[in-house]
């Protein structure tokens, strides 16, 4: 598993946040127990906090809220995933982001923590061109899609373990999209799923670290925000 370390720009808050960016698939089992261990030495104090963006060979995941009649064709392995949400599929040009955060210093507060996910995922989205949105009522980040219609191009799913994240997001750079079809992503079917790709970005997993990394300082911001009890959601 090779991983590179980036140099990275002092962030307002950022001091103890360690950054890695995985070049080969990291499996998810095996992603799974390292946030798990990486969450208990942050609580512990024993480590610092952990930014974590990688790939995952194909993998269906289920959350806290899966539905069985939601796992359409398990065409991939199912893995239980701890987090909250309900069935996903991560593979091949699918970026994920796990966030090791430790919430106890940056504000106690879920819903704003989800609320500046969605914001860093949308603001860098931008950075490329494509305008996405949250959904009232409905998980993730949705873009319009080459037909028109509302489409999900990332999801977000977290877990907090004695006020440390776990978990995070995905972004859909170039995944093969037909691999959703196996289940009800995040238990919405009237809406479709797509890819920076298939809008015609063709952005490289460089690329998009580069990007989401400059809109680091914004999202820890946000998280400030939440600390002192001023986050809008």
């Amino acid at each position: 598993m090779a991983s590179t370390a980036p140099q990275l720009p002092p962030l307002t808050g950022a001091d103890s946040l360690e950054w890695r960016r995985e070049t080969a698939l990291v499996p998810y089992e095996q992603a799974l127990g390292e946030m798990e261990a990486r969450n208990a030495a942050v609580a512990a104090g024993e480590a610092s906090e952990l930014a974590w963006l990688l790939d995952h060979p194909p993998v269906y995941t289920a959350g806290t809220s899966a539905d069985e009649a939601e796992l359409i064709n398990p065409q991939f392995d199912v893995i239980v995933a701890g987090r909250g949400g309900r069935y996903t599929y991560h593979g091949p040009g699918q970026r994920v982001g796990y966030l090791m955060l430790d919430l106890g210093k940056r504000g106690k507060d879920v819903r704003c923590f989800v609320h500046s996910i969605e914001g860093w995922v949308i603001d860098t989205l931008s950075d490329f061109g494509v305008e996405a949105w949250r959904a009232e009522g409905r998980v993730g980040i949705w873009t319009r899609d080459t037909d028109g219609r509302e489409a999900k191009v990332g999801a977000i799913g977290v877990r907090v373990r004695r006020w440390v994240t776990m978990h995070g997001f995905s972004v859909n750079l170039d995944p093969d999209l037909s691999h959703f079809s196996g289940i009800i992503p995040c238990g919405i079917d009237e809406f479709g799923v797509t890819s920076l790709a298939k809008l015609g970005k063709n952005v490289s997993n460089d690329e998009w670290d580069e990007a989401l990394i400059a809109r680091a300082e914004g999202f820890l911001s946000a998280l400030e925000a939440a600390r002192q009890k001023a986050c809008k959601t």
